[in-house]
């Protein structure tokens, strides 16, 4: 019982330092003017992209060309038809694939 705790808390403890640097980076970033973790700002809620694109193999590389190019239309339910801007060459290639895979994970 004792190893499982530890086990569990130090999983928490590596998720929440995890979190901390990419909500960081998210936000060094400007991806939270427009989004969040848990709730609809402009763009739809991470939690909802994430479980959107959950089992979806192709996802990671749709959402870094998205990310970089920018765009509208798959959310527009959710946004009203407000475009993302792209944010290459802006955000770093490595920033970006860190960031989406920040979002898949959740």
């Amino acid at each position: 019982m004792k190893y499982s705790a530890l086990a569990l808390g130090t999983a928490l403890a590596f998720f929440s330092q995890f979190s901390a640097a990419n909500l960081d980076l998210a936000k060094k970033s400007g991806c939270l003017a427009c989004h969040s973790v848990e709730a609809k700002v402009v763009g739809p809620a991470w939690k909802d992209v994430a479980a959107k694109y959950k089992g979806d193999d192709g996802a990671k590389a749709a959402l870094i060309a998205k990310v970089k190019a920018g765009g509208k239309g798959n959310w527009t339910d959710v946004t009203g038809g407000v475009p993302m801007p792209p944010y290459s060459p802006r955000v770093s290639d490595a920033d970006i694939e860190t960031l989406v895979d920040f979002v898949l994970a959740l």
